[in-house]
């Protein structure tokens, strides 16, 4: 399993922290091997205010890249310290799995009492719900760590990209392959869609889960190769409604 470590220092210009980002995507969609992802979030200096002098065409370069990143078929894990504002903010909320090292908070973006209204606030929402994020949001507190492990915001507390790479290697051990962009997928439909609409999604991804078990079944091959198996038949329908 690979492993790509990442350093993203949140006190960096905007459009070079996109390059960034884009370019760790283009690596991992081109590997064969499963792999993960693992983002050190770290600040050389006092994070400014966020986002400084842009253009609106670079905020949504930047929200595309954190979304790609978001929908990599490969476990990805943060690893956030100290204050994690701005862009560290963003990334650590799009991933799968969070450490926070002692000591870390979160501080929404803040300008002079305005807040700025990026997708942070929308991934808190999905996260926390509108009546929990109301509670953040509205009063722009910090989040300092005991509160966002409570929230679920952080998943583990440690201090060491040792143990992140530890973490991602054993989640990424239970997935066989494209097994995380369709949990991710099922996630979030549970979350937007009326019961009809995530019903068809969730009975075709039972239709897949169903084949690959027939594959395995008939030839004795691995996971893996049953999971190649059942995504060269030909899939079956997608059923809405009620099922008889």
């Amino acid at each position: 399993m690979n492993s790509n470590i990442v350093e993203i220092d949140a006190a960096r210009p905007l459009g070079e922290l996109t390059a960034t980002l884009q370019a760790l995507c283009d690596e991992v969609e081109t590997q064969r091997t499963k792999t993960a992802v693992v983002l050190r979030l770290t600040s050389s200096g006092d994070t400014p205010q966020w986002p400084g002098e842009i253009t609106v065409s670079a905020v949504n370069r930047w929200e595309r890249a954190v979304r790609r990143l978001e929908t990599l078929d490969a476990i990805t894990v943060a690893v956030a310290a100290e204050t994690c504002a701005g862009p560290a903010l963003d990334l650590l909320l799009a991933t799968d799995f969070r450490i926070g090292a002692t000591g870390l908070r979160l501080a929404l973006p803040v300008n002079d009492g305005h807040f700025w209204p990026g997708m942070a606030l929308y991934r808190l929402v999905q996260h926390l719900g509108a009546q929990r994020a109301r509670q953040i949001v509205m009063w722009g507190t910090d989040i300092p760590l005991g509160r966002a492990v409570g929230l679920g915001l952080i998943d583990q507390v440690g201090d060491s990209i040792e143990e992140a790479v530890a973490t991602a290697t054993a989640l990424t051990g239970r997935l066989s392959d494209r097994e995380t962009a369709l949990r991710r997928q099922l996630i979030a439909e549970a979350v937007s869609s009326e019961y009809d609409e995530a019903l068809g999604i969730h009975l075709a991804a039972c239709d897949r889960e169903l084949r690959r078990l027939r594959a395995a079944a008939e030839s004795g091959e691995s996971d893996e190769s049953a999971d190649e198996a059942a995504v060269a038949a030909p899939a079956g329908p997608v059923l809405t409604g009620a099922v008889a």
